[in-house]
């Protein structure tokens, strides 16, 4: 069995910055890569950024203002959120996969076959 638990969402004006942590346990990390999905108001949730062992992806709308890292073999996972956008806000989640190329894991849409872990979200508002 994998936990993941999602923190520090919150309010923040346009141009701001958050950072999101995703706290793992439970499984051989190995085995599993980690990327961070946004539930966006009236939108389908979409990956954004996605982690494996080697490598990690961004989409284009938040590569250079989103920083993905991981410490202890990815039990938290971070996501360093700068430069804020209106179009940014949500339920932003983590979610675990075996999916072994991190673009692959990111461009998962529903029902989301392939990711088999999921926390339970954090809301990123964004507002003035």
């Amino acid at each position: 069995q994998v936990q993941l638990v999602e923190s520090g969402g919150g309010l923040v004006q346009p141009g701001g910055s958050l950072r999101l942590s995703c706290a793992a346990s439970g499984y051989t990390l190995d085995y599993y890569n980690i990327g961070w999905f946004r539930h966006a108001p009236g939108k389908e949730r979409d990956g954004f950024s996605c982690i494996s062992n080697s490598e990690k992806y961004y989409v284009d709308s938040v590569k250079g203002r989103f920083t993905i890292s991981s410490v202890s073999g990815k039990k938290t996972v971070y996501l360093q959120m700068d430069n804020l956008k209106p179009e940014d806000p949500g339920v932003y989640y983590c979610a675990a996969s075996r999916t072994r190329n991190v673009r692959a894991m990111c461009a998962i849409k529903s029902p989301f076959l392939g990711l088999d872990y999921w926390g339970q979200g954090t809301q990123v508002t964004v507002s003035s």
